[in-house]
């Protein structure tokens, strides 16, 4: 197996510049090999121990298999986080969301408090502990898995966060009202009737619960949390969402009934709507 032979199997599947860029990935991560490496041929030199393993990856990575999950991690916001089929694989959008509370909060933390929920790989709780240190961060997550995950990322990036193993839908009050600067969320959120304009690697691998809604109540996560957020956060404090396109005038209209103001919305980097931010 060669270089050249990966990514030629790949481009079965997918488009030929993202099959090269799987490939390399593989022989970066996994070998060390860099491109200027791969031009000079030394990944003809590799045993044939890892020419096995490189055979085994590419029946894997043909089969759709993300190759974040392939190779067991990814990075975020410059960090490692471990992603295994338990977690959604985090993505550039909520990179985003996290510098949009980064940037508020930077410049003052005076006891700022922040939840996470459904933290899946912990990439956002993780994230804001590290930017802003001395933030008290909590992060929930129905999946005991996920937890897990979330947890070992936490430890590998050598910062303090609070998980719990709590059910978006079914918030409990707090029992000190009025205690969080931040609530924020990457929620399901796509329709099944979306699933047809889905990747094969997303839909076969990535989990289900952590990605979808019911047709007919898209803002089912959205109503949860901002209920919840009406008695969780202190006066002024604000609402962080990752969102869908689809249904950000439905969204805005669900807040303004329940007296958020200030809400604002920003495209990620591929122009698309993608996040919002409201405050109480």
């Amino acid at each position: 197996m060669t270089y050249s032979n990966m990514w030629r199997r790949l481009a079965q599947i997918y488009e030929e510049g993202e099959a090269k860029a799987i490939a390399r990935l593989v022989y970066e991560q996994r070998y060390h090999l860099t491109l200027a490496d791969l031009c000079i041929g030394k990944d003809t030199q590799l045993s044939a121990n890892c020419q096995a393993e490189l055979e085994e990856i590419t029946q894997r990575l043909e089969r759709h298999e993300p190759v974040q999950y392939v190779l067991g991690h990814t990075e975020f916001y410059g960090r490692p986080f471990i992603v295994t089929p338990a977690v959604l694989i985090p993505r550039p959008e909520t990179q985003e969301l996290c510098q949009w509370v980064v940037e508020a909060f930077r410049e003052d933390l005076s006891e700022v408090s922040i939840l996470d929920i459904g933290t899946g790989s912990g990439c956002i709780a993780v994230t804001l502990a590290a930017e802003l240190p001395g933030a008290k961060v909590t992060a929930w997550d129905i999946s005991a898995d996920a937890l897990a995950i979330a947890r070992e990322n936490a430890l590998r990036n050598n910062v303090h966060v609070n998980f719990e193993l709590r059910d978006a839908l079914n918030c409990q009050l707090p029992s000190v009202n009025c205690h969080l600067s931040t609530i924020i969320s990457n929620p399901p959120y796509i329709c099944h009737k979306e699933k047809t304009q889905m990747e094969t690697n997303v839909l076969e691998h990535e989990p289900a619960t952590a990605l979808f809604v019911p047709d007919d109540d898209p803002l089912l996560f959205y109503r949860a949390i901002a209920r919840y957020g009406l008695t969780a956060l202190k006066p002024g404090g604000s609402l962080y969402f990752e969102i869908n396109p689809l249904y950000v005038a439905e969204l805005r209209e669900m807040l303004q009934t329940m007296c958020y103001r200030d809400i604002q919305t920003r495209d990620d980097q591929y122009g698309k709507t993608r996040m919002l931010k409201a405050r109480l």
